[in-house]
């Protein structure tokens, strides 16, 4: 039975055989990414029973505290990709500025951003956490790439995926031919195909947004979830359910696995303190909507498609609405309107 199932190594070095002139470099980057989300599922499954839960103390670039495995998972990320010479660098929610490769190893062509435990805050509760990561070309210098090099649209990633640390670790991918998915077998320490071509239904009665905030939203997002509250009698004429996980991994997870719509927009609270959204574009937005884009979704910011926002800086954060792609149009006419 095992002998019949597709690694995703296997995968990745299939994939690139369609690719004309290409060197293994990529399929390479890409088995030292999953194996720093394997380090980081152990740690995530041994959790309190080897000291890795609570605080570490510290504060982030965005001022946000720091769990101890915030702290972890990155330097897991760090470690696993430093020495292997297919980076030019690497850029981390958890990191104010650029990591740049240690001397001693070589250099290469691409850019890595991730954020090594998205969904931390409910790391302690045993909630699903996970990581997302992007890979770019690094089209300038790249023996000596600044900040600048990593600011391109979400439309120029070569690859983006996430690891979901759940009742099972599965890794989501896309290389921009579909998205698929893969669940770790622990036996063999394999992540094996399970989910090919993961696609989102058009339709979905089923919406996730903070409903704390309700009193703080625009007109548009109000009128929306109104309209879904009011189920079967209202204009919409079906019930909706509300989901809100706080883990955006867990969240468009569920979204590729049966619909729905996830909303993180601007409210008039972040407008006050001059902010333009919660979500980071390059570390969270941009590899997601290239995710959901590619299983048949949509992705904005209320207003226009993420992918094709061009970035300002580095920890940039901008509103996003994602999802099954009526909702999301609708949502985004209602912002136009």
């Amino acid at each position: 039975m095992h002998n019949n199932r597709t690694t995703i190594t296997q995968f990745i070095i299939e994939e690139q055989r369609h690719i004309e002139g290409a060197t293994g470099d990529f399929t390479s980057l890409l088995n030292d990414v999953v194996t720093a989300c394997k380090v980081i599922s152990n740690l995530v499954n041994h959790g309190a029973l080897i000291g890795v839960l609570g605080a570490a103390g510290t504060e982030n670039v965005q001022g946000e505290d720091q769990k101890k495995m915030d702290v972890i998972s990155n330097d897991v990320f760090l470690k696993t990709n430093e020495w292997s010479g297919h980076l030019a660098a690497m850029a981390s929610e958890e990191m104010d500025e650029i990591y740049h490769i240690p001397s001693q190893y070589p250099r290469g062509k691409y850019l890595l951003t991730f954020d090594p435990l998205d969904g931390s805050s409910n790391i302690d509760v045993n909630v699903s956490v996970g990581t997302i990561f992007s890979i770019l070309r690094c089209k300038g210098d790249c023996k000596h790439p600044t900040a600048q090099d990593f600011l391109q649209a979400g439309t120029e990633q070569v690859c983006a995926g996430y690891a979901l640390y759940g009742p099972s670790t599965m890794m989501v991918l896309t290389t921009g031919k579909g998205v698929n998915g893969f669940t770790l077998d622990q036996n063999i320490g394999e992540f094996i195909l399970t989910h090919p071509n993961m696609s989102i239904p058009e339709e979905t009665s089923e919406f996730a947004i903070n409903a704390s905030n309700s009193r703080h939203w625009e007109a548009p997002v109000k009128r929306y979830v109104d309209e879904c509250l009011a189920g079967k009698e209202g204009a919409r004429g079906r019930d909706f359910n509300m989901r809100w996980v706080a883990s955006m991994v867990a969240e468009v997870h569920r979204i590729l696995t049966r619909g729905g719509v996830f909303m993180y927009p601007v409210d008039e609270k972040m407008k006050a303190k001059g902010g333009e959204g919660k979500l980071r574009l390059m570390y969270e937005a941009n590899p997601m909507s290239f995710i959901v884009e590619q299983a048949g979704g949509a992705s904005t910011t209320g207003r226009e498609r993420i992918m094709e926002l061009q970035p300002k800086e580095l920890h940039q954060r901008v509103p996003v609405v994602l999802g099954s792609k009526k909702e999301v149009e609708l949502i985004t006419s209602y912002h136009n309107d």
